[in-house]
């Protein structure tokens, strides 16, 4: 398996890691080396490390970057490739067509390079062509992504499968193990790459906004600064925000469930998304939410029931529904937040995805051993 980082894999595919290992296969993880090596080989899973720079646009990277998963595929000779993030799943997947190996991606999310039209998004969509033409099954996390890669027709609609995110283990955001939010004051809670396709600005315009009337509400904000990213946030602008008092900086956490527990609702203002991890684990941890109306955000939110939609880019329609929210009492958030958990336990549940991930691989390798196994008839003359 492939992802830009070893976070990535060690973060949101550690279930399915585990079940891939009790089934009895050999887990390779090709990934940035981000420190999280140790970890995954504690997991069980063998890292090599690879050059993958996930916004870079360089040619001669990304050139080297095929050849390198092009000697690991003929290395190794995995029986099965397994890709997340842009790169891996191009080069990756690319890399292993030329080896006869087959694929399974996960297009996670558009990002960037899709929000904005542009040569940026026409190189990746004529990458992402030729990356997928081979693979076996392509998991896209939500409908409207799988509806666009067909239209364009970057994918065939028999490779095409949704799935509901990476799955979250919901005995790890058990909301049981912590106290409820005191309620006084409210805390709003942003957590994101802080790049302005998440929404960032509209957040602490929206809370600058609230503070006239709110001087109690608590606007935080989590999430890793210095994002190689064309709409990165600099430090400056952010120092800008804490020093005005809008905005408490939480910075960086390895574990968010405290951070959550202590929220009374959680905000993401994002432009598009696959399927918003924060917003799943928020719901887990029985939170309520207010999202863009987009896609990604509003296949995890129940409008009105778990949390509110908001129009993209619009910042007093989000402070409209944040002043929503904190009209609600606190018993109002509360049956919110429960009503979330209860639509994560049945629909985005880590063995769901875990199982789809099973089903598929048999498939696939199971093929793939048909065909190496298939012999050719003689033909009398």
């Amino acid at each position: 398996m492939s992802a830009n980082q070893g976070w990535n894999i060690l973060n949101f595919r550690a279930g399915l890691v585990r079940a891939l290992i009790a089934d009895g296969h050999e887990v390779i993880a090709a990934a940035g080396d981000d420190g999280t090596f140790p970890k995954l080989r504690q997991l069980g899973v063998r890292p090599i490390a690879l050059p993958i720079d996930g916004a870079g646009t360089s040619i001669v990277r990304d050139a080297w970057l095929f050849l390198r998963y092009w000697e690991l595929m003929r290395r190794e000779r995995p029986d099965i490739f397994l890709g997340w993030t842009i790169k891996p799943n191009i080069y990756g997947s690319l890399a292993a067509a030329l080896c006869g190996i087959p694929c399974i991606n996960n297009i996670s999310g558009l990002g960037t390079a899709f929000l904005r039209p542009g040569w940026l998004t026409a190189v990746a969509r004529s990458l992402y062509r030729p990356g997928l033409r081979r693979s076996a099954t392509i998991f896209f996390q939500n409908e409207a992504d799988r509806a666009l890669f067909i239209e364009r027709g970057i994918v065939r609609p028999e490779q095409a499968q949704r799935i509901p995110g990476s799955g979250i283990d919901t005995t790890w955001f058990d909301p049981s193990t912590y106290p409820e939010p005191p309620g006084n004051p409210v805390r709003f809670l942003m957590v994101a790459r802080l790049i302005r396709d998440k929404g960032v600005l509209e957040y602490v315009e929206a809370a600058r906004r609230l503070r006239h009337h709110h001087r109690d509400v608590r606007f935080e904000l989590l999430g890793s600064l210095d994002i190689p990213n064309r709409t990165a946030i600099g430090r400056e602008m952010l120092q800008q925000w804490i020093d005005e008092g809008i905005i408490d900086y939480l910075g960086t956490m390895d574990d968010v469930r405290p951070a959550l527990a202590r929220a009374d609702c959680v905000v993401l203002p994002s432009y598009r998304e696959g399927l918003p991890r924060v917003l799943i684990e928020a719901a887990a941890m029985a939170r309520p939410a207010i999202a863009t109306d987009v896609p990604g955000c509003r296949d995890v939110i129940i409008e009105g029931a778990t949390g509110f939609l908001c129009r993209p880019r619009d910042t007093i329609d989000l402070a409209d529904r944040m002043e929503a929210m904190l009209r609600l009492s606190s018993a109002g958030r509360k049956a919110m937040g429960d009503a979330g958990r209860i639509h994560i336990e049945a629909s985005f549940h880590e063995k769901i995805v875990t199982e789809m991930y099973r089903q598929e691989i048999d498939r696939v390798i199971l093929r793939s051993d048909r065909k190496r196994q298939r012999v050719r008839l003689p033909i009398n003359i």
